[in-house]
């Protein structure tokens, strides 16, 4: 039997353990027999012990205790975690978000002082996702941080340090007000020990004496308000030395200036009675009028309520007084005033909704019944879904984006150079394309140019570069800077090269500019090289104008018009005629939402052209009767248009092509391949099947983005 075994076995004995179900206590019982040569504790048992004391204390549920013994038992975790899961279902979840901790432990280490400490906070709650997980890495760092006298000045400084960086304002934020003063203390006390000790000092100077005038104050509260028929539960406010040290530099005053080193708070039943005992306060002694705060008529922003007074107590020494209701106490204690917020700053509102739903997690044990702490686990699983995510440099330094973000938004979020001069990305030492989504807890390195400048591809949405606003205006802003003639002619060339891929190239720019409050084309080009105007924008806004006819037309027949059975009823609608047969011309293949025209064949039906068709335009002037008008209907089934791809011949070509296709929902109908050779080109035709125009736009797009690829044209 090992050393560590008897332990291990007092360890699930213990009281705090409570929470553990039978079950799952037999049964590490009986794996521990199994293991016992290799059952070894990750720490001291005496900072378990007390981290389940501490856990006990905060109502931890079952799941919880479970988690922290198995991580202290390395040898347990294997054969339990496929045997609890069953019926604890959240413990992976707990054992590996204590292990992916050890990451930001491992960032800070590297970071030293001075490092983002408010990102490696963020960066632990978004790669934690089940927020259980806090409380238990903040019992055991403080059962350490209790023990850390033991340990040589060097590691003891760096446990504290990392105790105020990270923990010590966690446990603020979450509200967990018994762990966050006592983690503050003690890693005042090993960081800046003269200045605790002399405090401490002064504090116990004239503890035995301040403890007096506490009890002689509680004793007349008491007899006034009773007199006065109020009901109140009265206490002194326990002073915490960080908190003094903090006050003393916040105010710039000596220990004895401060006013609340004496301090009591007045619990009542409702809000009527605690500005009735606001006004008996300010009858016994005279008030500070500079430190009255009314939070019950003026809640803070965070829903903090309370009234706050100062006073010129008994023997005219002052007197800090708090007056509010049990159930504001009890808010306040439980952190659902978001007190960190008016002491710390900051904060947005997904932040802030993480903090509420843990608050929630922390009360628990008013929740009645195991039932309802499983649905509340499972709710955090679908509420606290993460808005930004945290990056780091290789530095180990925190960038924190926006869901979605890339790693071109990265390196504008590092400097606006590095964005500008950035032509390649790793992430986790794994070359990336710059349109890269980054995960929380990646590790990006920007390869940059010694000179460069970015792109006016960057700032097309559908290219997937940028994510961020804030990245897209230090793009745009570069390219404001350009003279006229550079942004006329880069603007052109875009346009141009976006219209020629839809068959578009030969459209009136003229009647559209207006539409984007162009004075003329030139000012188009000019929005589209900004960034201010997108070329798909323009290019459907060109679709809408020449959709419009050109001539009046009939007016509809009264029957309904039939079509033939060989296509589906809802594609067209051919007005003034009925029981035609209705196809697709073959030379120019309209997509849905195209301008189009019907020409009325001998024994073939109407054939639908594009409106633009060079072929259509020769049949309508040699028989202009034959023109009908011809609108879509609803989609159905999609339609077939040609593509023609233009590319280097390379391994796997084919392969991207087709994949990207699928990925975009469109179908290939047919594939042909000429090789030119010695050229070491190839040239794709490709005939697809696409929903409507908006489709076809941006899969030509994304073709054209391909590597090697030279040009993703529509054909015909």
């Amino acid at each position: 039997m090992s050393s560590a075994a008897p332990d291990i076995h007092a360890l699930l004995e213990r009281a705090s353990a409570a929470a553990l179900p039978a079950s799952a206590r037999d049964l590490m019982q009986q794996v521990l027999l199994l293991v016992e040569p290799e059952a070894e504790l990750t720490e001291e048992l005496p900072v378990v012990a007390d981290t389940l004391d501490t856990l006990a204390l905060l109502g931890a549920d079952g799941e919880v205790i479970a988690a922290t013994l198995l991580f202290a038992v390395p040898a347990l975790q294997e054969p339990l975690k496929v045997k609890l899961a069953g019926r604890f279902p959240g413990i992976a979840g707990l054992l590996e978000g204590q292990a992916a901790a050890a990451q930001v432990w491992a960032l800070h280490a590297e970071q030293g002082r001075g490092g983002n400490n408010e990102g490696l906070r963020r960066l632990l709650l978004a790669i934690v996702r089940d927020l259980r997980v806090v409380p238990i890495l903040l019992a055991r760092q403080l059962a350490r941080m209790r023990k850390a006298d033991r340990l040589p000045e060097s590691q003891r400084r760096e446990l504290a340090q990392l105790t105020r960086d990270i923990h010590a304002p966690l446990a603020n934020r979450l509200g967990i007000w018994q762990l966050k003063w006592e983690l503050e203390d003690l890693a005042f006390r090993y960081l800046e020990p003269d200045i605790y000790h002399q405090i401490a000092a002064q504090l116990d100077e004239k503890r035995a004496g301040r403890e007096r005038y506490i009890e002689s104050v509680k004793l007349t509260l008491r007899e006034a308000l009773a007199g006065h028929g109020i009901a109140a539960d009265i206490s002194g406010r326990p002073k915490h030395i960080y908190s003094i040290w903090r006050k003393m530099q916040k105010k710039q005053v000596s220990f004895e200036e401060l006013y609340d080193l004496r301090a009591v708070r007045i619990a009542v039943d409702d809000v009527a009675a605690c500005y009735a005992a606001l006004g008996i306060v300010h009858a016994l002694w005279l008030p500070i009028p500079s430190e009255f705060d009314d939070y019950i008529a003026r809640p803070k922003a965070n829903d903090y309520r309370s009234l706050h007074t100062a006073v010129v107590g008994p023997e005219g020494r002052t007197l800090e007084v708090q007056i509010r209701t049990h159930e504001m106490h009890a808010q306040a204690e439980l952190g659902v005033a978001a007190h960190w917020r008016y002491k710390e700053g900051g904060g947005d509102k997904a932040f802030d909704r993480k903090i509420a739903w843990m608050r929630r997690l922390l009360d628990q044990s008013s929740e009645a019944g195991q039932d309802g702490e499983t649905n509340l686990a499972g709710d955090l699983g679908a509420e606290l879904i993460e808005e930004r995510i945290y990056t780091l440099t290789p530095k180990g330094e925190v960038i924190d984006l926006p869901q979605g973000g890339t790693v071109l938004d990265f390196a504008y979020h590092v400097h606006t150079m590095v964005g500008h001069r950035t032509r390649g990305a790793k992430v986790n030492g794994r070359i990336v394309p710059l349109a890269h989504a980054l995960r929380s807890g990646d590790r990006v390195e920007i390869l940059t140019s010694k000179t460069g400048e970015p792109k006016r591809d960057w700032l097309l949405p559908a290219n997937g570069y940028l994510v961020s606003g804030r990245s897209r205006d230090k793009v745009r802003a570069w390219f404001h800077k350009l003279d006229r003639t550079r942004n006329l002619q880069a603007g052109r060339e875009l346009l141009e090269r976006e219209l020629k891929r839809l068959g578009l190239h030969q459209a009136d720019l003229a009647p559209v500019a207006k539409k984007f409050h162009a004075e003329n084309v030139d000012e188009l080009y000019i929005q589209v090289a900004l960034g201010d105007v997108g070329p798909n924008q323009i290019g459907r806004a060109l679709h809408e104008e020449q959709r419009a006819p050109s001539q009046p037309a009939p007016p509809p027949a009264r029957r309904t018009p039939r079509r033939a059975p060989s296509q589906p009823s809802s594609r067209f609608t051919v007005q003034g005629v009925g029981n035609l047969l209705v196809q697709l011309a073959r030379c120019c293949q309209p997509v849905a939402g195209e301008p189009i025209a019907g020409y009325l064949t001998r024994g073939r039906g109407v054939t639908v052209h594009r409106a633009d068709c060079a072929a259509f335009s020769r049949l309508a002037a040699a028989n202009p009767q034959r023109v009908l008008p011809v609108e879509w209907g609803q989609a159905g089934g999609g339609y077939e248009v040609d593509v023609q791809i233009t590319a280097i011949d390379r391994k796997w070509l084919l392969k991207d092509i087709t994949t990207l296709i699928a990925q975009e929902d469109a179908n290939v109908l047919d594939i042909n391949s000429d090789n030119a050779r010695d050229s070491g080109k190839a040239r794709l035709r490709l005939r697809l099947k696409v929903a409507d125009f908006g489709q076809l736009s941006t899969l030509l797009r994304k073709l054209d983005a391909l590597p090697g690829v030279q040009e993703a044209r529509r054909s015909g």
